[in-house]
């Protein structure tokens, strides 16, 4: 059974009138928390794209390329889309309900707002309200400022970014320590990794830039060394 036949059975086990926030109430255990993953980045990008007030072409391509959504899925896709920016639930209950799906896991949090990131900057802008909205959803995801930051200095096209602030480390640091922190985020980019949190197959193309992205700060800092 494919991620959008399992969404749509989610979605058709939600009472009438109920938010779309709660079936992930119903999407705890694995492995129904890809079919979690897949409409909280959906649901969140619609609420997104209302921060900056326009949906483009470029950020419904960029659903497509995180999900890889065929053609015969569309439909189910842009559902879940419109369910969530019709939904009068704020996007803050959106971020409470999936930490609560979450617990403490630190993967899943950086691999939502990784696919948050992709859609933000798929126009080529990253606009001011569009950090207001991923910031505080990753506050309420207790995602580590530090993280956030890293995250922000891959995706946010205003500058070269820092390859310290790409791996969220300090110059400071030994480099035994830096190596230290990227082998650990490469482990935590594979993708067997991210099946393994709850990234459905669909998603893992968004490991591709991550994993170029700390590679190319690995070997910038190396060099230097």
């Amino acid at each position: 059974m494919s991620i959008w036949s399992r969404i749509s059975q989610a979605l058709s086990s939600l009472s009438q009138g109920e938010s779309l926030s709660a079936v992930f109430e119903q999407l705890r255990a694995p492995p129904e928390r890809s079919v979690a993953f897949t409409i909280a980045v959906i649901a969140l990008g619609a609420k997104m794209a209302k921060a900056d007030g326009l949906v483009t072409r470029d950020e419904v391509t960029a659903f497509r390329e995180v999900f890889q959504i065929a053609p015969q899925d569309e439909a189910q896709a842009a559902k879940v889309f419109n369910m969530a920016r019709q939904d009068v639930a704020g996007f803050e209950e959106y971020a409470l309900r999936i930490k609560g799906m979450f617990g403490a896991s630190r993967g899943r949090p950086a691999d939502l707002m990784e696919g948050l990131f992709h859609i933000a900057v798929a126009d080529g802008e990253y606009h001011p309200n569009e950090d207001v909205f991923l910031s505080r959803v990753a506050e309420i995801l207790d995602m580590d400022e530090r993280c956030f930051k890293a995250m922000r200095a891959r995706y946010v096209p205003d500058a070269e970014p820092d390859p310290y602030h790409v791996l969220g480390v300090d110059p400071e640091m030994p480099i035994a320590e830096i190596r230290k922190t990227w082998r650990q985020l490469v482990r935590e980019t594979h993708p067997d990794s991210m099946i393994a949190r709850g990234v459905p197959e669909e998603a893992v193309k968004i490991a591709e830039k991550r994993m170029i992205d700390i590679n190319r700060a690995w070997d910038q800092i190396n060099e230097a060394a």
